[in-house]
């Protein structure tokens, strides 16, 4: 599926539209196909794949470093569904989700992360869709605006380009029938020299996620995150070597039970 052929496709992301990463991704892809940009307006990190219910979205059209954008009042996963089924005459071919400003490794993330969340809406479409993230270098945690944008440098034109080799060697023998999207994670210095390594999710867990703020209110604060794995096939100690992850996702939810809690549990 798809190569060798011209594609159209939707790029969406969760850093919102004002995201370093987003102009460089998007310019990267324009060598791949027709690239259609549509994101959120401002940042929706930590959201999954939530659906706007009960807004009416709001869609503007504008432009970013010459890049011509869609900007959404809603989801990444709002942009998606927007982008493949009612902002064209036809919908995309392939759906690609980043770059995320942080790792989306382990299982906690993957099911947390808004950037995965546009991916897995993807494949709901029933589209290929691969999401990409990468480690944001010390000196640029916590910055925003200006601030970010100058301590991170050049990294995001290096993560864009890897970003579109890797998409590129995936869709070079035919998206894979078995995978339903695709989660990849650089490190912060990622590079086209930088080791790949085809990864798992990692079994994880994070910690409190909130603390008192303003006016009796609570406040987002994350701390950590717990890798409950001892395996180096796992995505968070792939990252941890200085690889790029590469983790093909299939969302089969089922498991078994012991043959006594299944008959405790079932009735004829």
């Amino acid at each position: 599926m798809f190569a060798g052929v011209m594609r159209t496709i939707l790029l969406t992301n969760d850093d919102g539209i004002d995201s370093p990463a987003l102009v460089p991704l998007a310019r990267a892809l324009g060598r791949l196909g027709r690239v259609r940009v549509v994101v959120p307006d401002s940042e929706r990190s930590w959201i999954g794949k939530a659906i706007s219910r009960f807004e009416v979205l709001q869609v503007a059209t504008t432009t970013r470093q010459g890049c011509a954008m869609h900007a959404v009042s809603g989801t990444p996963a709002d942009c998606v569904s927007l982008g493949i089924h009612t902002l064209f005459d036809a919908p995309p071919d392939i759906v690609v989700s980043g770059i995320n400003l942080g790792l989306n490794y382990g299982g906690a993330f993957v099911l947390s992360s808004g950037t995965v969340g546009g991916a897995i809406e993807g494949w709901i479409a029933g589209l290929p869709a691969v999401a990409f993230s990468m480690a944001i270098p010390n000196d640029a945690y916590g910055l925003t605006g200006a601030a970010r944008v100058e301590a991170l440098g050049e990294q995001p034109l290096a993560a864009a380009a890897v970003a579109v080799e890797v998409l590129e060697t995936i869709l070079a023998g035919g998206y894979p029938a078995h995978v339903d999207c695709f989660s990849v994670n650089m490190p912060a210095d990622v590079g086209l020299r930088t080791p790949r390594r085809v990864a798992r999710v990692s079994r994880s867990r994070y910690g409190p996620l909130f603390e008192p703020g303003p006016d009796g209110g609570y406040v987002h604060r994350f701390r950590w995150l717990t890798d409950l794995d001892e395996d180096d096939q796992g995505d968070i100690e792939v990252l941890r070597r200085g690889a790029v992850g590469i983790t093909p996702l299939r969302f089969d939810f089922d498991t078994d039970l012991s043959p006594d809690l299944r008959a405790a549990l079932e009735r004829q």
